[in-house]
């Protein structure tokens, strides 16, 4: 059975979208070192695991463009 791929403008927007999440990603795991209020630091941390989560998942329909272009593996380093 074959796997459908994803339509030119899909793969465009798809990978709009993991930038985004991805700088955001970056974006709440840099300003958590500037944060001192506990809770806003949780809640950082908090969008951080689901920024992870969700650019997974994106990468795994990603893998379905019609184009071959390298799927990262992980985010940037930054967020190491």
């Amino acid at each position: 059975m074959n796997t459908p791929t994803l339509a030119p403008h899909e793969s465009l927007e798809l990978h709009e979208a993991l930038n985004f999440k991805t700088l955001c990603l970056a974006k709440s795991k840099l300003m958590q070192g500037l944060v001192f209020d506990q809770e806003l630091k949780a809640l950082m941390q908090k969008d951080v695991i689901q920024s992870t989560q969700q650019i997974t998942e994106l990468q795994a329909i990603y893998a379905r463009a019609p184009f071959q272009a390298p799927v990262p593996n992980s985010p940037t380093p930054i967020t190491h």
